[in-house]
């Protein structure tokens, strides 16, 4: 990309370039595919062609927090969860929560989200190579030191998984068997009554199954809207599995990973009683630590080039903030949730309100209504409407 550049107060802009808009040199990027290699790679451009960030213009490098370390995006996801309901959203559950997940325990988002209470009961996941179904685990201690033994081993899979720790009826199916024989335990878990399916015909019940919460940690968009195509949603690989969001039966959804469902589908979801955020808002711990990452930089940078800190003063000092940055990014996540409930606890009473900022936002050419899937007026008067009529 093009961008400013910063030579002590002075903005320059690139060569042979034709500026229509202001100045602008402030331009960071957040690798997602791992830790370190592509961050230091864009950093060392950076740092070789004179870029006033330095190693500030990409996050997450080896001189930087690590986001599967810390679990902070899993972390802020949790604290998003624990807005929906008492029981399923406390750290130390007083009792088991069920849970459906996509994604595996090598993953980052999905790996830390099934450490983060002894008390998770996980009865089903899925990832691109299986399926792994424990239709009644007894002992949560005992599954999650084995969640937790595959976390901490690299490149496992859910292969890896001790089978003699599976509830009776459950096991670990590969996905590209050509069908899958069905247990009592799974039948009754899922709804299906057939005696063997195809991988994908599973995939599709699990998505279904009763559970308190769906979390979602890996890639994949599988759940859309019943008016919405699946050409629509984009992510040809999962038509075959993908379900509508009022077939669901969780109630709540953590939504760590990106895209897991359409805007539609949370929608249709949340008005059939689902609790649930946007990914932007469940997510948004990882980019709040890169946020938090790319300006400390920036502040010590200057002290380094002042000859105040050295390099390696200054990588110590980033280090050792580790701890403090988590609970800043998890703190922000805590108030951004509260703030989201504050404004579900008024919408009713406010209502009027709301459409009216609504209409503010389109005449100043800020609000597209159709592009962010929110109803026409007419609709809007008519949801009000159905509430009055829900408390009469």
């Amino acid at each position: 990309g093009l961008t400013d550049n910063l030579h002590g107060s002075a903005v320059s802009h690139p060569d042979q370039t034709v500026i229509w808009d202001g100045e602008d040199p402030y331009l960071v990027v957040a690798a997602d595919k791992g830790r370190a290699t592509f961050s230091d790679t864009a950093n060392a451009i950076s740092e070789a062609r004179g870029f006033w960030l330095g190693d500030a213009f990409a996050s997450g490098g080896s001189v930087g927090y690590d986001h599967k370390k810390m679990g902070i995006t899993a972390r802020g996801g949790w604290e998003a969860v624990k807005r929906h309901g008492p029981r399923v959203g406390q750290y130390a559950q007083p009792e088991p929560v069920t849970g459906i997940g996509c994604g595996d325990m090598s993953g980052d988002v999905f790996g830390n989200g099934m450490l983060l209470s002894e008390q998770s009961k996980l009865i089903a996941a899925v990832n691109h190579l299986h399926i792994f179904i424990d239709p009644g685990p007894s002992d949560t201690k005992v599954s999650w030191t084995e969640r937790k033994r595959l976390f901490d081993t690299p490149n496992t899979a859910w292969a890896d998984y001790k089978t003699s720790l599976i509830s009776a009826g459950g096991g670990i199916f590969d996905r590209s068997a050509k069908s899958i024989n069905l247990t009592p335990e799974i039948q009754k878990m899922t709804g299906l009554s057939k005696e063997s399916v195809t991988p994908d015909e599973l995939l599709h019940a699990i998505l279904k199954a009763d559970a308190e919460l769906l979390w979602f940690g890996g890639i994949g968009t599988y759940v859309k809207a019943a008016h919405e195509t699946h050409s629509e949603v984009g992510d040809r690989a999962n038509d075959s599995l993908r379900v509508d969001g009022r077939e669901l039966k969780v109630q709540v959804i953590g939504e760590g990973a990106n895209l897991g469902m359409t805007q539609a589908a949370r929608i249709e979801f949340a008005r059939n009683g689902g609790r649930l955020n946007t990914d932007a808002i469940d997510n948004s711990a990882g980019v709040d630590s890169y946020d938090h990452e790319v300006n400390i930089k920036i502040l010590l940078n200057a002290k380094v080039m002042d000859g105040d800190l050295s390099v390696q003063q200054r990588n110590e000092l980033l280090a050792s903030m580790t701890e403090a940055v988590g609970d800043k990014v998890l703190r922000n996540n805590a108030r951004q949730t509260q703030a989201i409930s504050l404004a579900l606890h008024r919408s009713e009473q406010q209502n009027a309100e709301y459409q009216r900022f609504v209409v503010w936002l389109e005449d100043l050419g800020l609000l597209d209504r159709k592009f962010e899937f929110l109803p026409s007026e007419d609709q809007l008067s008519e949801r009000v409407a159905q509430i009055g009529r829900a408390h009469v």
